[in-house]
């Protein structure tokens, strides 16, 4: 906005300064020309009664003298027709013209402007007074007050852009911090307000976008104590599930529950202290061999009660992402609960792990053998084709992107189904 304010300040006040300035420039053209042909026409003026009365020996002097003082040529063409005192020059048209009309004249010729007077009543006829003023005469001093001119408009024209990108800083200097201050929100910190800064117009949006600030805080807000709520509801047919898995007479029986009820408890803490109190995403990172090891080994146990093959091939860590410990469990879960939830006991699946290149981050890949997928995109959000939520590919998808990574789904080589979420590197290996 700045640039386009000067720009059109620049354009407004050039066509300006041109329609003012360029008829200025000719009229003191025009200006100079005549008061330099009006004082050669007075120096002529001066010889006229000298040519009617003195002699000639004193005429010839006083010719002589008044081309030397003044500067232009002077002539004196006699009733003859062909004596000439002073600078010798040849007769031309306006000379004649002025003898046999008996007139003074000015006339522009090549190189000036001849200005030639008529004195009748000699005995022998009219003679005529003659002087040349030259183009340079004409000029002398225009150049001089043509680059005055030029300066004062350059000057008039800089004061004008400089007042100009004062006002206009002083307009967009508020839209900036708008700008700023959105791009503020959009990152999540919801406690950024804008100024009340700038023109009345530029206070209604700075004070709109406050408003709309404090709303979304109010949401999320709300939001986030509602998801604690219901997580924090989840404890009661927890602790009772748990006090049934310690009264089974079958302690290995008894031991697995209470495993799967503890792996449950820490999941419905983690959405709390999420809900709570949620992770900066620039700050967050987690070793992706060490968490994908440990809930492999988890979801292993169940894999082993349904006779299903489980192929794991983690890379050796550490391996660091972009993607904090807790949320990186729940993508394994998620995309692992899908497998034993959308597929027959009995089939197989594979996990693998390994680094995703120079830059950083890490490649999971999750297979299975089941009939794959119903949908033509099983990413988007709610979609299911099983009767399920549709939200656990879309959690994968979330903090892969958020990673700065991308979540990819296709048919595995067997018919099955392939999931590969590429993780990125926390910003210090980016």
């Amino acid at each position: 906005m700045r640039n386009q304010l000067r720009l059109l300040v620049a354009a407004t006040m050039s066509a300006v300064l041109i329609a003012f300035l360029v008829p200025l420039g000719l009229l003191i053209r025009t200006i100079v020309a005549d008061r330099v042909a009006n004082t050669a026409n007075r120096q002529v003026q001066t010889l006229t009664p000298l040519v009617a009365t003195a002699n000639r020996a004193d005429l010839e002097l006083s010719v002589q003298r008044a081309s030397v003082d003044s500067g232009y040529p002077v002539s004196v063409f006699l009733p003859d027709g062909g004596t000439v005192l002073g600078t010798p020059v040849p007769r031309s048209a306006a000379v004649e013209l002025a003898a046999a009309q008996g007139r003074s004249l000015t006339a522009d010729t090549a190189g000036g402007r001849e200005i030639v007077v008529a004195v009748q009543g000699l005995p022998g006829g009219t003679a005529v007074v003659r002087t040349f003023v030259s183009d340079a005469q004409l000029r002398a001093g225009v150049s001089r007050a043509w680059l005055v001119l030029a300066l004062l408009g350059l000057a008039l024209l800089l004061v004008g852009l400089l007042v100009a990108d004062r006002l206009a800083r002083s307009m967009s200097r508020p839209v900036e911090e708008l700008a700023a201050v959105s791009r503020r929100l959009a990152a999540g910190e919801l406690t950024a307000r804008a100024g009340s800064t700038g023109p009345e117009e530029i206070r209604a949006v700075a004070a709109a976008l406050n408003e709309l600030g404090s709303r979304i805080r109010g949401l999320v807000t709300h939001e986030r104590e509602r998801v604690a709520d219901l997580s924090h509801q989840l404890r009661t047919p927890l602790t009772a599930l748990r006090l049934e898995a310690e009264a089974l007479s079958d302690r290995a029986e008894a031991e697995r529950v209470t495993t799967a009820v503890d792996a449950l408890e820490r999941t419905v803490t983690r959405a709390i202290e999420q809900a709570r109190r949620p992770v900066a995403p620039d700050a967050a990172q987690s070793d992706a061999a060490a968490v994908v090891a440990q809930r492999v080994q988890f979801w292993s146990v169940l894999a082993e009660d349904q006779r299903r093959q489980c192929v794991t091939a983690v890379a050796t860590g550490p391996l660091l992402v972009a993607v904090a410990a807790d949320e990186l469990a729940a993508c394994v879960d998620a995309l692992l609960g899908n497998v034993f939830a959308h597929t027959p006991e009995g089939a197989g699946f594979s996990v693998e792990l390994t680094p995703a290149g120079p830059g950083g981050g890490a490649v999971l890949v999750v297979a299975d053998e089941g009939p794959g997928f119903d949908l033509t995109d099983p990413t988007r959000r709610g979609a299911s084709g099983a009767g399920s939520t549709g939200l656990g590919l879309d959690i994968v998808r979330r903090a892969a992107e958020a990673s700065g990574g991308r979540l990819a789904v296709s048919a595995a080589p067997d018919g099955g189904a392939r999931v590969v979420v590429e993780l990125g590197a926390p910003l210090a290996g980016r």
